[in-house]
């Protein structure tokens, strides 16, 4: 007896594509995302954009400029344009690009820091190098703050040592001719690629000072709960606009379905009355979360109200549709919690609902713009985290709409089926 129910079982799930996914596909996918993300995996890694402006001009600032051109973690921009055809960056245009996004740290290596460091500094009046970053990203800031200082450490040692020697003959006299011809002699090897700059790099013979600066909150940190309501509440928005489609299957299968295809209303009619119901379900749902955040967490709610609820109506219509879509593909209630399962868990993965998408490869970055949850994720940061103006959302408000529309043209075209049964 035991025989057969195991083998009654083993049947049952041969036959049910969706529990098998769920029991050895969605597993293994969500492995290999995470251990790409998180492992490190060789070219995999993702390479930081930096912004470079160089308001000293010196020899120290040239070469750490080079220094970090030469980072195979780094992707370093110097112009206003990426062809370079406006000019070298300049502190307000650096600040800018980080404002709307296009890189999330700009490095300044200010006037005077050359002369600085070859006196050997000036103590806490000397230039600083400093950091213009955008503080969501919690790991660009810090990659970049050490790679700076490893490229400060081994750009200039020379530099470094003939400083070191005029400050010595300024208060001490002049060296002797075999000192100077020492001198002459060990200088070259401090270069970069010397034999010796390496040795001296590793002992600190160059540092300077580096100040991180919070160019977009300032320091608030509680903006960064913007961050956590778009992404769950996009999640779970996905999960709720799939379970309330499912109520077509429910017709289906009680005969109601029959009885309304009988009417004027139609099966164009039904879908559209069931989509706009639906999206003024994940109208309130995305409110009470984002109220939720004000209340709770002090989420700055009402000064970004219009980008609010412009981004709201259009990600609630996007997922409604994409919920009438997997409704009228499915068969079975079953099949459709399973089947949406497996899907909204993968997009919001890849998409950025459960961790941030500046963490991952850039080849899974932009596998991630496919998914429905990054668009409207972009959207919400924008309004929240970089103060966007309405006009300056139309990319993700444009993207959603066109999903929306792809979404109810295949739920339409699915949904034959039941008129012609």
């Amino acid at each position: 007896m035991i025989a057969t129910l195991l083998r009654v079982s083993w049947t049952n799930l041969k036959r049910d594509r969706v529990a098998q996914a769920l029991t050895f596909l969605l597993p293994i996918l969500f492995f290999s995302i995470f251990a790409t993300v998180f492992g490190n995996q060789g070219n995999t890694t993702a390479r930081i954009r930096i912004a470079v402006v160089d308001e000293d001009g010196s020899e120290l600032s040239r070469r750490i400029v080079e220094g970090l051109e030469k980072e195979s973690a780094l992707r370093t921009r110097t112009t206003r344009d990426p062809e370079g055809r406006q000019g070298p960056l300049d502190r307000a245009s650096a600040e800018a690009l980080v404002r709307s996004g296009d890189v999330p740290v700009a490095v300044v290596l200010p006037k005077g820091l050359g002369a600085s460091a070859a006196a050997f500094g000036g103590g806490d009046n000397a230039p600083h190098i400093q950091l213009l970053a955008d503080v969501s990203d919690r790991i660009a800031p810090q990659m970049v703050h050490g790679l700076l200082q490893k490229v400060a450490m081994t750009a200039a040692p020379d530099l470094m040592m003939q400083g070191g020697i005029t400050q010595f003959e300024k208060y001490a006299g002049t060296l002797t001719p075999s000192q100077r011809a020492a001198v002459d002699t060990w200088l070259p090897q401090l270069k970069p690629g010397g034999s010796a700059s390496s040795d001296a790099a590793s002992r600190g013979a160059f540092g300077v000072g580096i100040d991180t600066v919070d160019v977009m909150r300032k320091g608030n940190s509680e903006s960064l709960v913007s961050f956590y309501a778009a992404g769950i509440g996009v999640m779970f928005l996905l999960f709720s606009v799939s379970g309330a489609s499912g109520s077509l299957l429910d017709e289906v299968d009680s005969g109601t379905l029959d009885r309304v295809l009988s009417t004027r209303v139609g099966m164009s009619g039904l879908l559209t009355g069931k989509w706009l119901f639906i999206s003024l379900l994940g109208m309130l749902q995305l409110t009470v979360m984002f109220l939720w955040g004000r209340l709770a967490f002090g989420l700055d709610l009402f000064h970004h109200l219009p980008g609010f609820v412009v981004m709201t109506a259009f990600t609630a219509a996007a997922a409604a549709g994409f919920g009438l879509m997997l409704a009228t593909l499915a068969r079975t209630r079953a099949q459709l919690s399973g089947m949406s399962t497996i899907v909204i868990l993968t997009m919001s993965s890849l998409g950025g609902s459960m961790f941030p998408r500046f963490l991952m490869s850039e080849t899974m970055q932009k596998l991630g713009l496919l998914t429905f949850n990054a668009w409207a994720l972009d959207g919400y940061l924008k309004v929240f985290w970089r103060d966007a103006a309405i006009w300056q959302l139309w990319p993700q408000v444009l993207v959603l709409a066109v999903l929306t529309a792809v979404f109810l043209g295949l739920a339409r075209t699915f949904a034959r089926r039941w008129e012609t049964a």
